[in-house]
């Protein structure tokens, strides 16, 4: 980056700014912490100058946006050409609340759709299941059939809206019921865009809601990616998810190590299945959190996808650009929030979303401040919104691309987290792989110490989370809670039992003999989850179906 002369030079006048100017600054004004670190306790220098990047290459390291390694970001002109996709994560209750709250939200500005199931849809429960109690429509939308999906996008014309649904262990038949409902309305599947999370194995290091065993998990994501890379080529057929783990409390690095380990595992499970990663390699999006330390985020996201572009390029030999890229969408941290002093959640979920920007993300929710209480608000979901609308339109970070390059700081962040990140990846290769990994609970317990030193940091008030361990304040804001109607439970039960009368039982029961049958011969199982959603099978059916022949997963008490 610099010539050899000019380092000594900037060498040489530094020591004497040392000399001059900061030892006697320093014995007189002590500072204000022993030490100052990032999340993965690396020393934070006072001061960042040409000699902490004097290796970077610029063309090698940071080349061009649009162009291989991608660390300056994925297109050529970025946000100057479209801005990133406003997508606020949201589903409660039923379909016909949800769907009102998605139109709400769509006249306001948003610019995707991002779906959030409750708990049976996602682990593969019908509502009126014993298992499902207490849960329906609680911490997201009640799902039971394609009857449920016809309501919730009833008025939402799919040629106009993305999609993204946060789903993992049912994902192809929420899948199978998106492309119903677009062939309903006459949607060509070319068209479809958006995004299911589809990420099995970041629920068996940090979220849980798994159904199958690793291996038949892994089988289910790779008849996905060959199905869809043939018949959804707008659609990701994936995101990799590091935001629950650093929402269990790994740190920066961890998040971004583990989630491209994963990816990894991915990649090379469709592989041996024999697909080719320049195809569906172009359908593989990734999901990141981000926190709260400003300038640590953006040099995290510009290195995972300078690190996932050199992996897919020298690991897999992918020579397809389009492959080659770490899509991204990003969430601000919910483990950030507070229920203490909430309002001050609209400032951390503003720096939050500016890191993400600035880190050049494809897509973009930002938490509402009253989600450590319950659920969004109309009010505070559409402050959430209003957020990033001004964040793109009003503060000028979205005129030009990668601001913050060139910056001392920014750049040794981005070097340092690589090689951080690179480590991980490293010996996860040597413990024989992600799956291997996490069996044996090495990410598990490496996110359990990062967890424990935040946690006596906070505590040792060595890390100060305002209105928590400083800055208190007696003083109790009201904040208005949305509600679920505690009958919506019964009410979704009730239109199931409807739903069971009206269909053709017939077939039914032979889709799912259909299904069951491919599943022990071991085919590709999209097409006959399709009929099963097409004749109204419920979700509880189909994965009770592929339990018989897959069997469920328990995880081990050894971790």
């Amino acid at each position: 980056m610099f010539e050899r002369e000019k380092i000594h030079e900037i060498e040489k006048s530094k020591k004497e700014w040392e000399g001059k100017k900061l030892e006697p600054t320093l014995r007189r004004f002590p500072e204000r912490k022993k030490e100052f670190v990032t999340s993965y306790e690396d020393e934070i220098e006072r001061l960042y100058t040409p000699l902490d990047i004097e290796n970077l290459d610029y063309l090698k390291d940071l080349g061009f946006p649009g162009e291989y390694p991608f660390t300056r970001g994925v297109q050529p002109t970025m946000y100057r050409g479209k801005l990133w996709t406003m997508r606020q994560y949201a589903g409660f209750g039923s379909a016909e609340e949800s769907n009102k709250r998605y139109k709400y939200l769509l006249e306001q500005g948003q610019t995707g759709l991002s779906i959030a199931f409750d708990l049976p849809t996602q682990i593969g429960f019908d509502s009126d299941d014993p298992m499902s109690e207490g849960e329906v429509g609680k911490v997201g939308v009640a799902i039971d059939s394609l009857k449920d999906m016809e309501i919730l996008f009833d008025g939402i014309p799919l040629d106009k809206v993305s999609v993204s649904m946060t789903i993992n262990s049912t994902a192809m038949i929420l899948l199978a019921m998106l492309m119903t409902i677009a062939k309903k309305q006459g949607v060509p599947y070319e068209k479809l865009r958006g995004t299911i999370q589809n990420d099995i194995l970041k629920e068996y290091i940090a979220r849980g809601t798994y159904i199958f065993p690793p291996k038949e998990s892994m089988k289910l994501i790779v008849d996905i990616f060959d199905y869809g890379s043939k018949n959804l080529p707008k659609f990701n057929l994936i995101s990799i998810s590091g935001y629950h783990i650093r929402e269990a409390g790994a740190n920066a690095v961890q998040e971004i190590a583990f989630t491209l380990a994963d990816g990894i595992a991915y990649v090379e499970a469709a592989i041996k299945a024999g697909l080719d990663p320049n195809e569906f390699g172009r359908n593989l999006s990734f999901f990141f959190n981000a926190h709260n330390n400003f300038l640590e985020e953006i040099a995290k996201f510009r290195a995972a996808r300078k690190l996932w572009a050199r992996i897919m390029k020298e690991r897999f030999g992918v020579t397809d650009e389009d492959a080659m890229k770490l899509k991204f969408h990003t969430q601000t941290a919910g483990s950030t929030l507070t229920a203490q002093q909430p309002l001050n959640n609209i400032i951390r979920v503003t720096i939050q979303a500016l890191a993400a920007v600035l880190g050049g993300t494809q897509s973009l929710h930002t938490n509402s401040y009253d989600e450590a209480l319950g659920l969004p608000t109309e009010q505070s979901v559409t402050v959430a919104l209003r957020t990033q609308q001004i964040i793109a339109h009003e503060i000028g970070v979205s005129e030009t691309v990668d601001p913050l390059a060139g910056s001392f700081a920014i750049e040794k962040l981005t070097l340092d987290i690589e090689k951080e990140a690179q480590k991980y990846l490293e010996k996860i290769d040597e413990i024989g792989g992600m799956a291997k990994a996490i069996e044996d609970g090495y990410p598990q317990k490496e996110i359990l110490n990062s967890a424990y030193k935040t946690q006596k940091r906070i505590e040792n008030k060595e890390q100060i989370i305002v209105g928590i361990n400083e800055y208190n304040s007696d003083k109790k804001e009201k904040i208005d809670i949305l509600k679920v109607d505690e009958e919506q439970e019964e009410k979704q039960i009730e239109k199931l039992k409807n739903l069971k009368r009206q269909r053709d039982t017939t077939k039914v029961e032979q889709s799912l003999n259909r299904l069951k049958k491919a599943a022990i011969n071991e085919e590709n199982l999209f097409p006959y989850v399709i009929e099963c959603v097409e004749n109204y099978s419920t979700i509880g059916e189909i994965t009770k179906i592929l339990k018989e022949v897959y069997g469920e997963y328990r995880e081990s008490t050894t971790i």
